[in-house]
């Protein structure tokens, strides 16, 4: 199983970044997926969350508007589309995958990606 964070990057407050996680290993599209951050000195916050059939999302209020998460099940990748950047978006984000139906109970992670927005 491999979950494989990249798109992360150095970016100017108020610019864009486009994080993609490319999954292999298992159906990914019996998974619901989920972007967190963790910020340096804080607890790991969930951001973003689509539903294993890309039929429903939901956003931490802090970038409702400004984050957009996205999945292609052909290709068992999931995006996050990320606009109107600021300083504290700082942040490693990782991809998680959580099992549904017959595979409720898997959960896994990726590595991370550095997000830095700073000018």
């Amino acid at each position: 199983v491999q979950l494989v964070e990249s798109g992360g990057g150095l970016v100017q407050p108020g610019g864009s970044l486009r994080l993609s996680c490319a999954a292999s290993g298992f159906t990914f599209s019996s998974y619901n997926m989920h972007w967190y951050r963790q910020a340096p000195g804080k607890e790991r916050e969930l951001v973003a969350t689509i539903t294993s059939a890309g039929g429903s999302t939901d956003y931490v209020d802090s970038v409702k508007g400004r984050f957009t998460i996205s999945r292609d099940n052909a290709i068992d990748t999931v995006y996050l589309q990320m606009n109107s950047l600021k300083p504290e978006d700082t942040a490693v984000y990782y991809c998680n995958a959580r099992g549904q139906w017959r595979y409720r109970g898997l959960n896994y992670w990726g590595q991370g990606t550095q997000v830095t927005v700073s000018s």
